[in-house]
């Protein structure tokens, strides 16, 4: 079955694109005096790594992708949502200078508390686990499926949060740092339990949970049963592996700050 696959260019997605990177390129280039007091070179590798998470953030909302993952492929729709949650949102989160961040923050005490209460590992880590279970229901997924609107919603639920839940391993920031190399440890587990429910909704169920997928026509040789469960190893993968790396880094960090 041929499927007639495009890029998307719609002039609000195509805005908010450009206009982060040129938001971004501005505050660390021809503004840096303003948005980076004592920064004197421009940050070429926090630029790099900006730019490619909202690089990598277009190709999982904006690429052929969302359209097989939309009407016919579960695992195609997982792996957008991996690539925004576990790729685009740390590259986001270290392409952001500790100056440009904390020189925002700096007169800001109110924003700066109600910042740290977000990204503490707690909060951070439920929001996330939270919203990402919940788009996950049946009833929402099929609704945000069916509803434009609803599933813009619906991704911009799951980065956001997203950001929250690693901006505790990753941050630059002196206002809002990142957590202890030991904290890193446990909080890289709980990450890692924390979609074990459905996880094992997805791959023991007895039959496809989406009607979509199941009646969708079959693009490929999976099966709609074979897809749920290959949509399930995408989501466990992503996160065992985000986690695993997180934990080794930080005992390795940790290992050699106490030699």
């Amino acid at each position: 079955m041929n499927i007639p696959l495009h890029w998307h260019t719609e002039p609000l997605l195509l805005l908010l694109v450009v206009g982060a990177s040129w938001a971004h390129a501005l505050a660390c280039g021809p503004y840096r005096a303003r948005w980076m007091p004592g920064r004197a070179e421009y940050p070429v590798w926090h630029a790099v790594r900006f730019h490619l998470g909202v690089l990598v953030g277009y190709v999982a909302v904006g690429s052929p992708l969302d359209q097989l993952g939309e009407g016919f492929l579960f695992w195609a729709h997982m792996l957008q949502h991996m690539l925004l949650i576990y790729v685009s949102a740390p590259l986001i989160v270290t392409g952001l200078p500790p100056e440009l961040v904390d020189g925002f923050l700096k007169d800001r005490p109110r924003l700066t508390r109600a910042l740290a209460f977000l990204t503490h590992p707690v909060t951070g880590g439920l929001v996330f686990t939270l919203c990402f279970s919940m788009w996950h229901f049946p009833e929402l997924y099929e609704a945000a499926l069916r509803s434009r609107p609803l599933h813009v919603i619906e991704h911009w639920s799951m980065f956001l949060p997203a950001i929250l839940m690693v901006w505790p391993l990753f941050s630059l920031s002196q206002r809002l740092p990142r957590i202890g190399y030991g904290m890193a440890i446990f909080y890289s587990f709980g990450l890692m339990i924390a979609d074990l429910p459905l996880w094992a909704v997805l791959i023991f169920g007895d039959h496809p949970i989406y009607e979509t997928y199941r009646l969708a026509p079959r693009v490929s040789e999976l099966t709609a049963a074979a897809d749920m469960i290959l949509g399930a190893v995408v989501m466990k993968g992503f996160n065992e592996i985000f986690a695993l790396v997180c934990m080794g880094y930080a005992f390795f960090a940790w290992y050699q700050r106490e030699k």
